[in-house]
């Protein structure tokens, strides 16, 4: 009972009502024809039953339905939205017309969130020195790194990158495409990597020459150094273009990352998202073809820049001018773009150890199973849909457009890049993070527990 929402609870509450009633009715009526004691007044009885039975089911539910206007959904709106201003920055206020019929509490919860938002901004205003300087210090650091004439990784214990500069991207890409938080032997044998980590292991010695050889057999030379025990190391290879940039991509947290056997038990703040959104020649994905696909990483609860899939896409045929009307693609931009077999070859695997997300997921999916007959690729990774996970935060009586959540978790989509493919993946990407630190406050903090609850809700979105 304790698990179930406002809404749900109040309309048990009003179905007990209504059958406490008919009960009461019904009984009232035997006992009026017991003491009668007349068998040719059954008929009048049974109909007085059935009159008062209905009716009382009627009023029950009209009330019902009222009361589910004008104070469960209210409740439930200034709920979320209290939530929102707890763990979003957002600066917009409440709706308090909505709440007409409940006295001072939407008010009130407007006064609340507006301290909040007060508090807030004090203590970010306090920070915001500090964080300047932090944020100097680090940018310095990466602009010297960024000039270090070697292909830099950074890994974990067990092999997960945290860091690679451009060199090392341009290495990766021979491979495959450049990722965090994923294995660095994705991208260069383990062999020469793992027996010169136990030479080093067994000399004591924190530094070494490496050969390494990638997995389209290029040889490398350079140097791997260690840190201290379980704290992971770097690996700096041989400049593939000396006199090539070297943007750094990196997330340190990732070095006090926690792992967990069990994707149902792994905090959603530790998994990898993929977040994307395709654009089509229509709404049909039986009959329709992608035009479009978008796509960003998300590790660690961050987008990180730079690892974005983004191409069109040739549908093999001619793109309705309805449908150019919404998205700008038109039959001459998508000429010499790849067909779907292949752009489907290389987002298997940009998406390869992540969890797809996109707005109304099986729509997008459809297009990606309907295409997996025609490729060596299977899309089998878990799924999540951010208008079940709106559903979770918001009710089921909201509405869940991208533009509805977008708009209530204060995310602006420039309108140049509206019904673009990366666009709206950018946009669903800020609303998922936005999501995820909401669902944390409300205690669901793991992959199995949102589960759960987006299965509740798909049911209630169903009915």
């Amino acid at each position: 009972m304790k698990n179930l929402s406002l809404r749900i609870r109040v309309l048990l509450f009003f179905c007990l009502l209504a059958l406490g009633s008919l009960a009461i009715t019904l009984f009232g009526v035997w006992i009026g024809f017991r003491q009668l004691a007349d068998p040719e007044a059954l008929s009048a009885f049974i109909t007085t039953g059935l009159i008062s039975g209905f009716g009382i089911a009627g009023l029950v539910a009209l009330i019902w339905l009222l009361f589910d206007d004008n104070v469960s959904k209210p409740i439930e709106a200034i709920a979320a939205s209290l939530r929102v201003r707890a763990h979003v920055d957002v600066s917009s206020s409440i709706d308090v017309s909505r709440a007409k019929y409940l006295g001072d509490l939407a008010p009130a919860a407007s006064a609340m969130g507006t301290v909040l938002e007060n508090v807030m901004r004090a203590r970010s205003e306090a920070g915001a020195k500090e964080l300047a300087e932090v944020a100097a210090q680090r940018d310095r650091l990466v602009e010297i790194l960024s000039d270090i004439p070697v292909a830099t990784f950074l890994a974990t214990a067990d092999h997960q990158i945290v860091l690679y500069d451009g060199q090392a991207a341009a290495l990766m890409e021979r491979v495959g495409t450049a990722r965090l938080k994923t294995s660095l032997f994705d991208y260069l044998d383990e062999a020469s990597i793992l027996n010169t980590l136990s030479q080093m292991q067994s000399t004591g010695t924190d530094r070494m020459k490496i050969t390494a050889v990638s997995r389209c057999d290029r040889v490398y030379s350079g140097y791997i150094r260690t840190f201290k025990p379980d704290a992971g190391y770097t690996l700096m290879l041989e400049p593939l273009e000396p006199s090539a940039a070297r943007p750094l991509t990196y997330d340190f947290d990732l070095l006090n990352a926690a792992h967990s056997d069990s994707l149902s038990d792994t905090p959603l703040r530790d998994l990898v998202f993929v977040v994307f959104d395709s654009e089509t020649t229509g709404l049909d994905p039986l009959t329709d073809e992608v035009v479009q696909l978008g796509a960003v990483r998300i590790v660690n609860g961050k987008v990180v820049a730079g690892e974005v899939f983004d191409t069109l896409v040739n549908p093999g045929m001619t793109i309705p001018k309805r449908s150019t009307d919404v998205h700008g693609i038109n039959n001459a931009m998508i000429a010499d773009a790849p067909h779907f077999a292949d752009v489907c070859a290389k987002f298997h695997e940009f998406a390869t150890g992540s969890i797809f997300v996109a707005h109304n997921a099986a729509f997008d999916m459809a297009f990606l199973y309907k295409q997996a007959p025609n490729t060596e690729q299977r899309f089998d990774q878990p799924v999540l849909d951010t208008v079940l996970m709106s559903a979770v935060i918001f009710g089921g009586s909201a509405v869940h457009t991208l533009d509805a959540i977008c708009e209530r978790l204060g995310i602006v989509i420039p309108q140049e890049d509206r019904h673009t493919a990366m666009g709206d993946a950018v946009a669903t990407a800020n609303a998922l993070i936005a999501m995820i630190a909401i669902l944390e406050g409300r205690g669901i903090q793991t992959y199995g527990a949102l589960q759960n609850e987006m299965i509740r809700h798909r049911r209630i979105l169903k009915a």
